[in-house]
Formats: C-alpha cells, sequence, structure tokens
C-alpha cells in the first residue's frame, strides 16, 4: 500500500533531474553504498519501480549521478584563448571536488555513459584540438589531462595535501605550466 506522500506524487511531476539530485543528497548523506532504488524511491516518495523509467536500475542511477556531478562543470566557451578555456574547466574540476569530496571520487570508478556526461571530454579535446594538438595525439592527452586533473582536485578535496591554501594553489600552478607546455610541444609537432 502506497503512503499518501506515494500516492500524492506518483510518477507525475518525477524528474530525471529530481531522481539525480535525490540520489546525490543520499550519497552525500549516507555514503554511495547507501545508493539504491528503494532509498532514492523513499526519498522522493514513490516506489522504487516509479524510478525504472527514468534510471533503469541502480547502475544507471550510478551513471546518472556521474552525470548530476558533470552538469556542475563550467561550459565551454570556444570564444576563449584555449589556455584560458584549460584553466577555467580545471578550476571548474576543482570547485565540484570541493563541493562533493567523497561522492567526487565516483568519477574515478564510472564510465561516463550519458550524453551530458561525455560533454566534458568533448570539451577538451576541442581545447586540444583548437590548440593545434594532433588528432592521434587528442584523445589520450585528454585523457591524461582529465586523470591528472581530476586526481588533483580530489586529493584536495579529501585533505590529501598538507600546507595551507597556497601550496596547493602553487601545486595547481605547476600542474597548470606543466599542461600548458606538454600541449604546446605537441601543438609544434
Amino acid at each position: 500500500m502506497n503512503t499518501p506522500a506515494q500516492r500524492g506524487r506518483g510518477t507525475r511531476g518525477l524528474t530525471r533531474d529530481e531522481v539525480l539530485d535525490a540520489t546525490l543528497d543520499l550519497a552525500e548523506e549516507r555514503g554511495l553504498d547507501a545508493v539504491s532504488m528503494r532509498g532514492v524511491a523513499e526519498r522522493l516518495g514513490v516506489t522504487p519501480m516509479a524510478l525504472y523509467r527514468y534510471v533503469g536500475d541502480k547502475q544507471g542511477l550510478l551513471d546518472g549521478l556521474v552525470e548530476r556531478l558533470i552538469r556542475e562543470l563550467p561550459d565551454d566557451d570556444p570564444d576563449l584563448p584555449w589556455q584560458d578555456r584549460l584553466r577555467a574547466f580545471g578550476a571548474g574540476i576543482r570547485e565540484v571536488a570541493r563541493r562533493h569530496p567523497e561522492v567526487f571520487l565516483l568519477l574515478f570508478m564510472r564510465p561516463t555513459v550519458t550524453e551530458e556526461a561525455r560533454r566534458p571530454r568533448n570539451a577538451v579535446q576541442a581545447m586540444l584540438r583548437a590548440a593545434g594538438v594532433p588528432a592521434e595525439i587528442v584523445p589520450p592527452l585528454q585523457r591524461l589531462l582529465d586523470t591528472v586533473g581530476m586526481g588533483l582536485a580530489a586529493s584536495e578535496a579529501n585533505g590529501r595535501f598538507t600546507g595551507g591554501p597556497e601550496d596547493v594553489d602553487r601545486i595547481y600552478d605547476l600542474a597548470e605550466d606543466l599542461f600548458i607546455a606538454a600541449i604546446e610541444r605537441y601543438a609544434d609537432g
């Protein structure tokens, strides 16, 4: 038997965004292990079956959680120089990691399967092409940039770095200098 909240809510009016927001809230409050169809459904006041049209199953919830985190990244502005675009992207990753330190680690564990989740990958590849990086180097260099950038952000957000904020900023500045130099090297042939 449905509770009054479930009867009043049903699936009418429920959106994928609400499902993903509820999943993020649950993960942040109780950890990733608590994420389940039942747990999210309870949070939304619906039956677990009501979620299937939005996420499919628990794996879809987790894929959607990746998508939800990635939505917080800034949009790429192709009118800016590629260096500024790369800096903005790096700063965006850092901010998302700070807002969601534990859930952010999910980005290392799940593939990017939804179109929204692939948006940052596509943006970084566009930045590299704009820099003049040869086509065959773009995908592996993008993966390297993503992995190192997200690793730095996760390390900072989860307290791995010691020292003050200026020490952490120096690490980011060094990484930025190294990446820009590497990209320019590949762009020069």
